[in-house]
């Protein structure tokens, strides 16, 4: 038994040695497998897609509050906008691409620097005004035509506004009734607006869109800051420069009313908007 157990001590010294060496090219291959991870999702959100989330109704009735939709990075060329943090980088974009009319696009405010997410309806060299509420573009109105009143269900995350009418759905829940309107840009992008009636937003004098900027507007027209106002902090944006680009809004992920509770599990599910997950922009 004494031999048999001189002759065995060796043998388990090397393998725990053996274990000790194995365990310390795990640990190694786990944290390599780490950093290519952290790299490939940093990549992933510079070159290809971002996570935003919508946080006010500037955008009904296609994005509702509570909407939190993909965001593609590579169609409008790559700036220091792209990245995840705002780094020091120089201004200018590589690889830079306009953006098309009826693009709905997510952008740095000109001032302030948060993000905002607005259609884009004329480029460079358009001549862009508003009469009546109706879009002139290049001297000649936008078609927009009436069409079934939107109705939006109430919820934590929406309310109904001054410009909306309270009404009851069929399943008896409360819902607030817009005037809603298909409007058709040229080239045949048609998307849906609403409109309360006459506002200060409604009348705008036509000016030229300079080189390099873009005049975007909400498609819930008489509750968004957008271009038709000069650009102030927290407020619209005025004419935005295309080099504050950030991505086109391309996939809305998931949806909820704002009505889940972190403490009750089952209201993360009855919270959900399902009929709105996976809509494309």
């Amino acid at each position: 038994m004494d031999v048999k157990s001189q002759s065995l001590e060796p043998a388990m010294m090397r393998t725990e040695g053996g274990e000790t060496a194995r365990q310390g090219d795990s640990w190694g291959s786990f944290a390599w497998f780490l950093v290519k991870l952290i790299v490939a999702v940093l990549l992933l959100r510079t070159l290809a897609f971002s996570p935003f989330s919508i946080p006010s109704e500037s955008m009904l009735p296609r994005l509702m509050n509570g909407d939190y939709l993909l965001a593609a990075k590579w169609p409008y060329g790559f700036s220091r906008h792209s990245l995840p943090f705002d780094l020091p980088l120089p201004e200018g974009r590589i690889m830079a691409c306009s953006p098309e009319r009826g693009d709905v696009v997510i952008f740095k405010h000109p001032i302030d620097g948060r993000d905002y997410i607005k259609r884009v309806i004329a480029l460079p060299g358009d001549s862009i005004g508003v009469i009546g509420g109706q879009l002139v573009l290049n001297g000649t109105l936008v078609e927009r035509v009436q069409i079934a009143d939107f109705l939006l269900p109430l919820s934590p995350n929406t309310g109904c506004e001054w410009g909306g009418e309270s009404t009851r759905l069929a399943d008896g829940r409360e819902a607030c009734r817009y005037r809603r309107f298909r409007e058709t840009l040229p080239g045949g992008t048609s998307y849906d607006v609403l409109d309360f009636g006459l506002t200060t937003g409604d009348s705008y004098v036509p000016v030229r869109v300079p080189e390099g900027t873009m005049f975007v507007m909400g498609d819930n027209r008489d509750n968004s800051r957008d271009s038709r106002w000069p650009a102030a902090a927290g407020d619209a944006v005025g004419l935005v420069p295309q080099d504050l680009l950030v991505g086109r809004a391309g996939l809305v992920v998931w949806s909820t009313d704002g009505s889940a509770e972190w403490i009750k599990p089952w209201t993360w599910f009855s919270a959900a908007r399902w009929a709105r997950i996976g809509g494309t922009l």
